[in-house]
């Protein structure tokens, strides 16, 4: 398809995808008043709660000791899996007042002033959730609460990982029932020696997806046994993505270069995705533009916020400050798709972050709107410039203020192939 053709196509979907958003309306106070009854419903006189985990949280606060908890959906224990960030999340078309719901009706039963030093410990509290972590599926607990829930959301521009709802301080937490762990979960636990990024490898080629293995690695569970730590949710996330997607690039090199240069669109939770996939060696961008009165940009009159980081087949150095995690969350998308198609090449992600996204969800829903990006039909162009030049009337900035952002846009990596 012409990229013409693609983009008034594109048009076309946007707006209905637009159209059925708007018809939606959502209450998300309203969850106070619903977990607070909940809550009652399932507490005991001595502050038992009985429920059942699909995760845990770790916070970064105070680092190394830690803030430390078990997420449980009280009274909703029959369909507790759904309340866990995953990729079906974007399969079941959530939005996001859904996310807030789902997050905000987990009850974080935590202790703070954790030491993240948990070597090969499997008692006591956190004994009970590095069991949750490594299980295959929610698990039965009951935990003995200090107080009742103190209401905090835990959603700020600071934290794009995973907000969290109502929090207790649990004295004390116990399995009511033995979990089931993979047996190559159980493979990384028992070899004492392999470090961590062999084994977060190993599980994804094992089949696992990256929101089960950030679980494992955040509760300790992964790594050198002397050397293994809790590892807060935020870098948990991004440490995963970062791992695989090295592993990904390093399994690029002697692939043939895609044979022309395509243009993949989708839109998620007010996020648009532009993938630009050109000739040549892998190399990779992702340029952020993020819309005044969106929730990184709150300003109504700052103007479009430009991020950007860049990469060429070697990798980089350092953490990318401009683009954090969306950077590493975008890029395992990509390098999926190249990897699948057994390829490599060019590819800059354009990201427009619309007045529309006025809630962090986190980082997952960069990497499903990238994964399926490349789902259905795509445009072609003749040459890179050529493709940013036709995005360019759908973007909320002037081609001369892109190129300025942009190492890809400004053509200062391209190379004959294009042409």
């Amino acid at each position: 398809m012409r990229l013409d053709e693609y983009l008034e196509y594109e048009a076309d979907e946007a707006a209905e995808r637009r159209r059925l958003a708007e018809e939606k309306n959502y209450e998300i106070l309203d969850q106070l008043e619903s977990f607070e009854n909940r809550f009652e419903e399932h507490v005991t006189d001595d502050s038992l709660v009985g429920s059942v985990s699909p995760s845990i949280f770790v916070g970064r606060s105070n680092y190394p000791e830690v803030s430390t908890g078990i997420l449980s959906p009280v009274g909703h224990e029959d369909d507790a899996g759904r309340f866990e960030t995953s990729g079906e999340w974007y399969d079941e078309g959530v939005g996001i007042a859904d996310v807030f719901e789902r997050r905000t009706s987990l009850l974080n039963s935590n202790r703070t002033g954790v030491g993240v030093d948990v070597h090969d410990a499997w008692d006591g509290f956190t004994g009970v959730q590095r069991e949750i972590a490594i299980a295959d599926r929610p698990v039965g607990v009951e935990v003995g609460l200090d107080g009742r829930p103190e209401v905090d959301y835990d959603v700020s521009r600071d934290d794009v990982a995973t907000p969290v709802g109502p929090r207790a301080t649990a004295q004390s937490a116990d399995l009511t029932e033995n979990p089931h762990v993979p047996r190559p979960v159980e493979k990384t636990l028992e070899d004492d020696d392999w470090q961590a990024q062999g084994a977060i490898n190993y599980l994804y080629r094992r089949g696992f997806d990256v929101y089960d293995i950030n679980t494992i690695l955040s509760a300790g569970a992964l790594g050198q046994a002397e050397n293994r730590k809790l590892v807060p949710t935020r870098w948990s996330i991004t440490a995963v993505d970062d791992t695989v997607g090295q592993y990904l690039r390093g399994t690029l090199r002697g692939n043939r270069s895609v044979d022309s240069v395509q243009v993949w669109h989708n839109e998620y939770l007010g996020n648009s995705f532009w993938v630009v996939l050109a000739p040549g060696k892998w190399e990779y961008e992702l340029v952020e533009m993020k819309a005044p009165g969106s929730i990184w940009n709150p300003d109504p009159d700052a103007g479009t916020y430009l991020a950007s980081a860049h990469e060429q087949f070697e990798g980089r150095t350092g953490y990318v400050d401009e683009t954090a995690g969306a950077y590493y969350a975008a890029r395992l998308g990509v390098l999926e798709h190249l990897s699948e198609i057994g390829r490599q090449g060019k590819a800059l992600v354009l990201r427009h972050v619309s007045d529309d996204y006025w809630g962090p969800v986190g980082v997952w829903q960069v990497r499903e709107a990238v994964r399926h990006a490349f789902e259905g039909e795509h445009g072609t162009a003749e040459s890179l410039s050529g493709a940013v030049s036709e995005i360019g009337s759908h973007l909320p900035v002037s081609a001369a203020r892109l190129r300025r952002k942009s190492t890809m846009a400004a053509g200062v990596q391209s190379s004959l192939l294009e042409f």
